[in-house]
């Protein structure tokens, strides 16, 4: 078997825009006063950004695509992948609408600024697909309203195979998954070092290798970024953490899944998943407006031969599933 960190999401924001204060001074610094920070100012920034990005990907043969809502963007990029397995950078764009938070300022009469607010707004995103030299397809997706809050989107199982091609580890691959390995524990050690003290340090990495040179530059020039001092900070919005078993005998593996599922599924509820998970005692909000959480064994088949099993606990999922023959 081997362990490895899977998909990872990191949210991507500017400190000193989340705060209306902070705006404003940033504002300033890049206009030098505040008299033309509206709308229709904070509406003409985003509008350059839009006609920056396409007259790029038109100048350098990059296809821009406009996505339809609920339209699942990776299945869109796949058809984009490059072919050349050197090939490093931007090959495609994709843009769709979806709600982000925007600073609506307000004046009075005499022009003075009265408010500026926070609100969720459906905007254009940016979906910048790229291809890494080490951690193989990311994705950054940015909005195109100031403060430019963006997300990176990675794939450990892509890192641990670039990473196995160097060392000349041989291997098959489907999706996420190694079904066929020469050296498990080579595989594995690989594997690990996305858990070790310098995984952040490679985050960091990969993050500000393009989000300011492919990216945010269409939104603000180099010499602006400087100017007001814009720089990103990270958080973890998704981790996923993946155990891979491999099988010498496809039937064994099989025979063993199904056991696994008709027993846990027979033996948990959700009073049960709420005693593993120490539901009792987690903090509860009393407020109506927040939708509860999660409690829930789902077992689904999406295709023939392919059985899902989840536990939901909030935000947090347990998934179980076969990929391959073995």
């Amino acid at each position: 078997f081997y362990d490895c960190v899977d998909r990872i999401v990191l949210n991507a924001y500017f400190p000193l825009g989340q705060r209306a204060g902070g705006f404003r001074v940033w504002w300033r610094s890049l206009k030098g006063s505040d008299e033309e920070l509206d709308k229709a100012h904070l509406m003409r920034l985003a509008g350059r950004l839009a006609r920056r990005v396409r007259a790029h990907a038109k100048a350098h043969q990059i296809p821009v695509i406009d996505c339809q809502a609920r339209e699942r963007k990776h299945e869109v990029a796949e058809r984009y992948l490059p072919k050349e397995p050197d090939y490093v950078g931007v090959f495609a764009i994709l843009v769709g609408r979806a709600p982000a938070p925007v600073w609506d300022v307000k004046r009075t009469k005499s022009g003075k600024i009265a408010n500026i607010e926070r609100k969720i707004s459906y905007v254009n995103h940016y979906h910048f697909q790229i291809m890494d030299p080490d951690w193989g397809h990311i994705v950054i997706r940015m909005s195109g309203h100031p403060p430019f809050s963006a997300q990176v989107i990675l794939n450990g199982h892509d890192y641990v195979a670039r990473q196995a091609r160097r060392n000349g580890l041989a291997f098959s691959k489907e999706d996420n998954c190694f079904t066929d390995v020469v050296d498990a524990g080579q595989l594995a050690q690989i594997a690990d070092t996305l858990r070790s003290d310098d995984a952040v340090g490679q985050l960091e990495q990969v993050c500000e290798r393009w989000i300011y040179s492919a990216c945010l530059c269409f939104a603000l020039n180099l010499e602006e970024q400087s100017k007001t001092n814009f720089r990103y900070q990270y958080s973890v919005y998704q981790a996923e953490y993946s155990r891979n078993l491999l099988f010498q005998n496809g039937n064994q593996m099989e025979q063993l899944f199904q056991g696994i599922v008709d027993r846990t599924r027979s033996w948990l509820d959700v009073e049960r998943i709420k005693t593993i998970f120490g539901y009792k005692r987690r903090p509860f909000y009393h407020d109506k407006r927040r939708k509860p959480p999660r409690f829930e064994v789902v077992v689904e088949r999406p295709q023939y031969n392919l059985t899902i099993f989840k536990l939901h606990f909030g935000r947090l999922t347990v998934k179980m599933y076969t990929k391959g023959e073995r």
